[in-house]
């Protein structure tokens, strides 16, 4: 079965990018011209993705609304010609009726928690589960390539992306068994190990496919690291039973969750956008003579 479903954790409190994500859902803040969810959402749409699921808190409901018809907004630009390519960009953060579910976590039980909420909309099918906060910039789309590669091997697939040596210690790792060209057969993963003790630099980041049967491993996992469900710690579970590989995607990586992370995509992005390139050159020049 094709992956057709996505879930989308977005029920956290931002609290690496306080006080900014007080009032606003850390997944809306700005990246240039388009909140961070929204990078991630089109990631997703370019993968073929038919239904996404979206896995809320208390506070989290402007994310609700962003993805519905702004009638009185859209009805407004519609009058002016000259905001024709506004209404354009804005009809385009809609996602189409019977495309979107919101489920709530009423507790911040951790990732593995989030993903569980979400079992009755996914049912019995393969999934994807994407990091709201994590922007892939890759063409074609960094889940695109994974599911290129899934219905190539099937099982379950991590993204993964080299780190230095020296940073392994801060991340989960993978464990490689075998490799075919950027699909790699995975043994294990190992969770912030010491740099002596990685088993690579390979880092997992962000986007998943993972089966159904990890639900049921979900439902029973005990607490692990924080005190939290983690999901890694299903995952290794699931791996006694099924195949799972990492893919090494061709892109870049943009961790929004951090003010450093959140900077360096604001950065990259102005730098990209035909609209602020010339613009955002000038301005780092402008202050680069100060570093």
């Amino acid at each position: 079965m094709g992956i057709r479903k996505a879930v989308l954790p977005v029920a956290g409190h931002g609290t690496r990018v306080l006080p900014a994500s007080k009032s606003i859902p850390k997944e809306l803040l700005p990246v240039v011209d388009q909140p961070v969810l929204q990078y991630v959402v089109d990631e997703a749409r370019e993968a073929g993705i038919e239904h996404f699921v979206f896995v809320t808190g208390r506070g989290k409901g402007a994310i609700e609304d962003y993805f519905d018809e702004a009638f009185e907004l859209e009805h407004s630009l519609a009058q002016k010609s000259s905001k024709a390519d506004i209404l354009k960009d804005v009809q385009r953060t809609k996602l189409a009726p019977g495309a979107a579910s919101f489920t709530r976590q009423q507790a911040p039980l951790g990732l593995g928690h989030a993903v569980w909420c979400a079992k009755d909309i996914i049912g019995h099918e393969p999934f994807a589960v994407l990091l709201p906060d994590v922007i892939l910039r890759a063409k074609p789309s960094a889940l695109a390539q994974m599911v290129e590669a899934y219905d190539r091997v099937g099982g379950n697939i991590v993204a993964v992306d080299p780190v230095p040596e020296e940073n392994v210690s801060s991340y989960g790792v993978i464990a490689p068994k075998s490799r075919d060209g950027r699909l790699i057969e995975m043994s294990g993963m190992v969770e912030k190990p010491p740099r002596e003790e990685a088993p690579s630099n390979l880092k997992i980041t962000g986007r998943y496919i993972l089966q159904p049967e990890i639900f049921g491993l979900l439902e029973d996992q005990g607490k692990g690291a924080g005190g939290e469900i983690q999901l890694t710690d299903a995952m290794v579970r699931l791996m006694e039973t099924q195949d799972f590989f990492a893919y090494e995607f061709e892109g870049e990586e943009f961790d929004c969750g951090s003010k450093a992370g959140y900077f360096k995509a604001c950065v990259a992005h102005a730098l990209a956008h035909p609209e602020t390139a010339e613009a955002a050159k000038t301005i780092l020049r402008d202050y680069s003579g100060n570093l």
